[in-house]
């Protein structure tokens, strides 16, 4: 018997520590990644808006924080958006953030299912009603970061403001890697 507590015990805790895994993200094409910069797009270049309303997210405990947002976008009708702040705390996350410097660009997956952090910031941008929002996480050890994904789940409460700009912003290509 007590063999078998010690041997639930250590699958608990195997199961509870965090996980990561790479993934290639390549373009569409093996030539989009590997073609040089153009001189035909600038280095930087401004894009013009004008936010027409700003709207607070309220999320409560278990709730999904990026399944949440992509709810809220949709219900809202928020086809272009910049993802101002956030606070909170999550009682488990899930991240990536790009792992090279050469493309195709690569991702690192990392998750912590039991994993509580305070929720120090989010940023990012709906582009066209998609999602790309980047959230800063805080343990009493460390502060991190990534994209978020799904099953960064809500503790105490979060909030997301989400400034929501007017239909003649154009964000299409703005977080477009080939597009150099």
């Amino acid at each position: 018997m007590k063999q078998w507590i010690l041997i639930s015990a250590m699958a608990a805790s195997l199961a509870a520590q965090q996980t990561r895994r790479e993934v290639v993200n390549p373009a569409p094409t093996p030539a989009e990644d590997a073609k040089p910069n153009s001189d035909k797009v600038p280095d930087v270049y401004a894009i013009p808006g004008k936010f027409e309303r700003v709207l607070v997210l309220r999320f409560k405990n278990d709730a999904d924080m990026l399944a949440g947002i992509e709810k809220m976008v949709k219900q809202e009708k928020i086809r272009n958006g910049v993802i101002l702040s956030a606070v909170g705390s999550v009682k488990g996350y899930h991240i990536h953030q790009v792992s090279n410097r050469t493309f195709p660009s690569k991702n690192t997956f990392v998750k912590d299912p039991t994993a509580p952090a305070d929720v120090i910031g989010m940023n990012g941008y709906v582009i066209n009603g998609k999602v790309h929002p980047h959230i800063t996480l805080a343990t009493p050890e460390r502060a991190f970061g990534g994209h978020l994904e799904p099953g960064t789940i809500v503790f105490t409460f979060a909030i997301v403001t989400i400034g929501v700009l007017d239909d003649s912003t154009d964000l299409s290509r703005i977080d477009d890697k080939t597009y150099r």
